[in-house]
């Protein structure tokens, strides 16, 4: 088969597509204004930070923590109090400040104590508490944050208190309840305490505490056979004489070194409630 020219050179003719599928209606097609569709591409601007910054910055903020008080490891008398302390952030893990803790009117002696002494005709030495006050150094040596319900995320920290103070107690007149009776007397105190901090804002958070405080406690004698007059007294009653039942002298014994360990829950909040970081992300 040969060919002309013009019948070489000739370009072929498109001829219309035939739509694929069954039935005799078209595939739908899209139009777009405008002619062509460009493709763009964007680059993607989220950044994560290996290292995040510390959701609640302490330095150089004041703390206030109200608390309540109940304590442990008494089981003849509950020792429940009102708190209060207040520390200074010198660093973002150092604060010194001062604790306070008031008892008198909310001492109560136990059940325990009640059927021991009709059960056994056993009486215990037991003390009730006026305050407490000390002043603490803490430091917090961790921080970090959890989960919860797989949608809120709680930021925490645990921290380690010490310090040296006061305690203001007296022993419960139990032993000769007819004669005796007792003051205040002050007494050195040492405290020691490890708490948790779980913060519901930047400058609000939800505390616990287990705080010892180590004193030396006046008990009273359990010692009741006691005459109520002296030698040479005449039958007259004696409150001077070394070992008449009268005499308050012989109502103490030795003081006994006591640890009274106390479990506080309170709310903290931080002042400035706002603050600034240094350096940036």
């Amino acid at each position: 088969m040969t060919f002309g020219a013009e019948e070489a050179t000739a370009q072929p003719t498109p001829s219309a597509a035939t739509p694929s599928g069954s039935g005799d209606s078209p595939l739908p097609s899209l139009t777009v204004p405008g002619g062509d569709v460009t493709t763009q591409r964007h680059r993607l601007q989220e950044e994560i930070y290996a290292v995040q910054q510390i959701y609640a910055l302490r330095n150089h903020r004041f703390e206030i923590n109200p608390s309540a008080n109940f304590s442990l490891n008494d089981p003849f008398v509950s020792h429940t109090g009102f708190g209060l302390s207040m520390n200074y952030w010198i660093s973002n893990v150092l604060a010194v400040g001062v604790t306070g803790v008031f008892f008198q009117g909310l001492n109560a002696s136990s059940d325990v104590n009640y059927f021991v002494g009709r059960s056994a005709e056993l009486v215990v030495p037991i003390n009730e508490y006026q305050l407490a006050a000390a002043v603490n150094f803490s430091y917090v040596p961790l921080y970090g944050k959890f989960s919860m319900f797989n949608r809120f995320i709680f930021h925490w920290d645990m921290y380690l208190t010490a310090g040296v103070g006061i305690m203001r107690t007296r022993p419960i007149a139990a032993v000769d309840p007819e004669v005796r009776t007792f003051d205040w007397n002050t007494r050195i105190l040492f405290d020691a305490g490890l708490g948790f901090r779980v913060f519901v804002s930047r400058s609000v958070a939800i505390t616990a505490e287990l705080r010892n405080f180590i004193y030396p406690e006046l008990l009273e004698n359990t010692n009741t056979n006691l005459p109520e007059t002296g030698p040479g007294a005449g039958g007259a009653i004696s409150t001077t004489c070394t070992t008449c039942r009268r005499n308050p002298a012989n109502w103490t014994s030795e003081s006994a070194l006591t640890d009274n360990v106390m479990l506080s829950v309170g709310l903290t909040v931080f002042l400035p409630f706002s603050f600034s970081y240094h350096l940036p992300k």
